[in-house]
């Protein structure tokens, strides 16, 4: 079509070729029809989009060089809810770009696309797109994308818009249109663009990629106009796509970490909090090996799988209050950290004293200072440190432990060895504290979240496994009893706490982990799964192998205690608060709901003695390739 929507070619000549193949096709016999539908099957889909019928002129439309744009970025999958306004790239990318590099993936709402999105980043450590309408799609999408920019995940979304109200007739047009398709989610991304011609497209989409992949990083759009899609590319047209150029995560400034080395060296008991610190496997590595260099323990908020689990150095937060120096890296949360209870990992009240020693030094190396915004309160309470590096801190590890190996002294290291035996024996306490509590109610009914946990780990241990849901819930037991010692061994959080994360993002973490071949570990939540349920659709359709354990605990029971501080302070019916946040009357089936959408599935199961040979029957049907979920009716947590 042109820009005033008309297609280039007479509306006649293109009836006379519609209605002659139609009418050749009713006349003819069974036999003359299947070999028109065997011919035209065997002819080249790259063919019938490039050349078209004998009688029209070949046409090329805009939306081919957005997807040669697209594959120039690598992307692997894109996540789509087909709509009306973005069907011209729909159609490119399966026909002209056949389906590959990217591969589409159908979700069946727009908010399991985004999460889709966002769980693969988190495996694969590359952006996966997704194709989205602009205006009823991108209101539905919003708490995903809220989710990705909380939790810091570059998710490259391309939505479709009409951007010019000539070119719009219908109350559909209308309704799906906006001049400004971004604003809903301006808050909450890093960059946006909506680009008027193809050439504009490719830049936007290469800066997109770049603004989007440079730390920290965050969730960007693009906005297509639906003709600059479907018109054709003008004749003569010089279309270029431009190099992507990425930008090196910036490194703390030498000065500045000579200084924070100088510090932790002379420290008594250093200390370091992270929260998104390794963004790689090899930062993984240079966590570990600070921290053993160093002899410092470490607190880990699990916002990523930034330190393992067994390494005797890891520690609970309350360690805090014996640190005379803190490291916090990429941590917007510092002041929770510093002012929680002795006995919490950094729930503060917003009255809780700080718990500093008198003269604690903070130092903090975070990419977030150098980019933020201002509405969602994200970034947390402010909190006056000692020495601030705006910096990526995966990238300055590497100097920052060059640093503190010029200044370690022989006299520094045998001090430091004995700390590090102190930490330890704390580690140790810790370690076994977890086994002796998961033992409690090990035989009741519901089922213990701890002895479900226990079980799959049994099973589990010596394969080459990926915990791809949230530590809250039956995942917290997980992070408890579980060893995760590799990068993909755990996801991490969702960043906005928000319901309705899990489900889908799990599933975009499975579908990155299939390749590699490892086994996917989702522990679910009831109510986050009722969110978005149709992703179990998706998972089965493209045979992603996961496996799904259901914390079924009928409730939204964070909420029911919530209610119950409540009317425990006004001195009113606890009770009561089961009457909003019960999921009992009548209480879900997920093994059905998964089964309908063609997961293998057993439950509800309610004998903790079932649970294990069920996860045994189940891990062999992931292991064939397919999903499998298992309802397992847990206590409350």
């Amino acid at each position: 079509m042109n820009k005033s929507g008309k297609s280039p070619f007479d509306r006649r000549d293109f009836l006379k070729v519609a209605t002659g193949g139609v009418g050749a096709l009713m006349a003819g016999s069974a036999q003359a029809q299947a070999q028109v539908a065997e011919s035209l099957a065997a002819k080249p889909a790259a063919d019938a989009s490039a050349t078209g019928p004998a009688s029209l002129p070949p046409v090329r439309p805009g939306s081919d060089f957005m997807i040669d744009v697209i594959k120039q970025l690598g992307f692997e999958y894109v996540s789509v809810n087909p709509g009306a306004n973005f069907r011209g790239l729909m159609e490119s990318a399966v026909n002209y770009g056949g389906n590959k590099n990217p591969q589409l993936i159908t979700a069946l709402h727009e908010e399991t696309a985004v999460a889709m999105a966002h769980g693969y980043f988190k495996i694969e450590g590359k952006p996966m797109g997704v194709f989205m309408y602009g205006t009823v799609g991108m209101q539905h999408a919003v708490m995903a994308v809220y989710s990705a920019w909380c939790d810091r995940v570059p998710v490259i979304m391309f939505v479709g818009n009409d951007i010019d109200m000539a070119d719009r007739s219908s109350r559909v047009d209308m309704a799906h249109s906006a001049q400004d398709v971004s604003a809903l989610v301006r808050s909450m991304t890093k960059w946006d663009d909506a680009p008027v011609s193809l050439n504009g497209f490719a830049e936007a989409a290469m800066r997109g990629y770049k603004v989007a992949m440079t730390p920290p990083y965050g969730p960007v759009v693009v906005s297509i106009d639906k003709y600059l899609q479907e018109g054709p590319i003008p004749e003569g047209s010089k279309l270029v796509i431009p190099k992507y150029s990425p930008t090196k995560a910036p490194q703390g400034d030498e000065e500045s970490l000579a200084e924070a080395a100088r510090m932790l060296v002379n420290a008594d008991l250093p200390v370091i909090i992270a929260e998104r610190a390794a963004r790689t496997e090899a930062g993984l590595k240079y966590m570990v090996e600070l921290a053993e260099l160093l002899q410092a323990g470490v607190v880990d908020t699990i916002q990523r799988m930034n330190f393992p689990s067994r390494h005797p150095l890891r520690q609970t937060g309350g360690v805090v209050s014996q640190a005379d120096v803190i490291l916090s890296l990429e941590n917007p949360l510092l002041w929770s950290a510093v002012h929680a209870p002795e006995n919490d990992d950094f729930g503060a009240p917003a009255s809780s004293p700080s718990r500093l020693q008198p003269g604690a030094k903070l130092i903090t190396i975070s990419s977030l200072d150098l980019f933020s915004r201002s509405n969602y309160q994200d970034f947390g309470r402010y909190q006056a440190v000692d020495l601030s590096i705006g910096a990526d801190a995966e990238e300055s590890l590497p100097a920052l432990i060059e640093q503190i190996k010029r200044q370690m002294t022989s006299n520094r290291k045998a001090a430091i060895q004995a700390r590090g035996a102190k930490l330890a024996e704390a580690h140790a306490r810790a370690d076994a504290q977890a086994r002796t509590q998961a033992a409690f109610g090990w035989n009741e009914s519901p089922i213990s979240t701890a002895r479900v946990a226990a079980e799959l780990w049994a099973q589990i241990k010596d394969k080459d496994w990926s915990l791809i849901s949230r530590s809250d819930g039956m995942a917290g037991w997980a992070q408890r009893l579980w060893s995760f010692e590799k990068f993909y061994h755990h996801i991490g959080q969702s960043g906005s706490v928000g319901i309705g994360y899990n489900s889908p993002a799990a599933v975009g973490a499975a579908l990155a982990n299939k390749k590699y071949g490892r086994l996917s570990i989702n522990l679910q939540n009831d109510g986050d799964l009722m969110f978005c349920p149709q992703v179990l659709w998706t998972a089965a359709h493209y045979q992603v192998p996961m496996l799904t354990i259901m914390h079924n605990n009928r409730s939204y029971n964070t909420e029911f205690m919530e209610i119950q501080r409540c009317a425990g302070r006004e001195h009113r019916d606890i009770s009561a608060a089961a009457i909003p946040t019960k999921i009992d009357n009548p209480p879900i089936d997920f093994a059905k709901l998964a089964q309908s959408m063609g997961w293998y599935a057993e439950g509800p199961i309610e004998n903790p003695g079932e649970v294990g040979p069920a996860i045994k029957r189940a891990l062999a049907v992931v292991e064939k390739g397919q999903p499998a979920l298992l309802d397992t009716v847990t206590q409350p947590t």
